[in-house]
């Protein structure tokens, strides 16, 4: 039997996750929040309001990598029963914790010398990754191979867009995404960074705009223009509590497109951690491939 797995750092809800039938197999990765450390889950616990609230008053949540045993704690149960993994994660770009986990599979081989196991590395982060951990549970419900499950995920994965704007820029500085004097000097001029996934795996500022109008136009119509209505995924709308832009978007991309499925969701603490409150995003699968890279 194939155990398909995925983390929290896809972004999926509980009711997403069970739909189709992983809701049990999810890896938690950590948050330390005002000194003590959290595990997220698929939101059963998770409150927004809560988290991006206690940012807003001061708050600086830090994230930490999975050690190996811990990976082992995940893994070593479905290896014992004989079964297969796959595990879908987010990008190799954004945490040094797959060498922890490649080095606790090495360990658990010297046990069980016959174990199946594979990472399918989706270059994404937050529902650039979610929207693969989807496509690989209707595929593996289908009865496909760990091998058919990964061509057909090499195939949309160049679809999956995903580009968002963060309202405070210094979780962009924070991140090295700016410098402290482009922080500063953006947020007095109020510029809105649009960061884009490219192919590469990475998140990169490809055009910054003045107002949080013009941003919320731009991906907006991105979105309406290039969205495949053909494909099995919604237009997701990620924020970071603030409900009122979320429904600004969806009548902008409603009132164009009633064709998309529009799902909106919260961003979850880890990632919240590296964007912050008032951050919004979309993700969609896209007629087109999403960007190389800036330059």
């Amino acid at each position: 039997m194939i155990k398909l797995f995925f983390d929290t750092d896809s972004e999926l809800t509980f009711e997403l996750a069970k739909k189709v039938g992983i809701e049990n197999n999810v890896i938690r990765f950590p948050y330390t929040l005002d000194g003590e450390i959290y595990y997220a889950d698929l939101g059963q616990t998770y409150d927004p309001s809560w988290f991006f609230g206690k940012v807003r008053a001061g708050s600086i949540p830090t994230t930490s990598a999975l050690n190996g045993e811990e990976f082992k704690e995940y893994f070593e149960p479905e290896f014992k029963n004989g079964n297969e993994v796959l595990y879908v994660s987010f990008g190799t770009n954004f945490s040094a914790t797959f060498s922890m986990m490649d080095q606790a599979i090495n360990e658990l081989k010297i046990k069980y010398p016959n174990l199946k196991f594979t990472r399918y590395d989706t270059k994404a982060i937050s529902l650039g990754t979610g929207i693969l951990v989807l496509q690989a549970a209707k595929l593996l419900n289908k009865g496909k191979t760990t091998q058919q499950i990964i061509k057909k995920l090499d195939e949309i994965a160049p679809f999956v867009h995903m580009e968002f704007v963060v309202d405070d820029l210094l979780f962009l500085k924070r991140g090295g995404r700016l410098t402290t004097g482009k922080a500063i000097m953006g947020t007095i001029l109020q510029l809105k960074p649009i960061i884009k996934l490219t192919e590469a795996g990475k998140l990169e500022p490809f055009q910054s705009v003045q107002g949080k109008a013009k941003a919320r136009q731009i991906i907006v119509d991105n979105a309406i223009q290039n969205a495949d209505g053909n494909a099995d995924s919604p237009v997701f709308i990620l924020h970071g509590d603030c409900l009122e832009e979320v429904s600004r978007y969806t009548s902008l991309i409603k009132n164009k497109r009633p064709d998309l499925d529009v799902v909106q969701l919260d961003i979850g603490p880890v990632i919240g951690t590296h964007c912050g409150p008032g951050t919004i995003g979309l993700c969609y699968v896209a007629k087109n491939k999403k960007p190389q890279g800036k330059y």
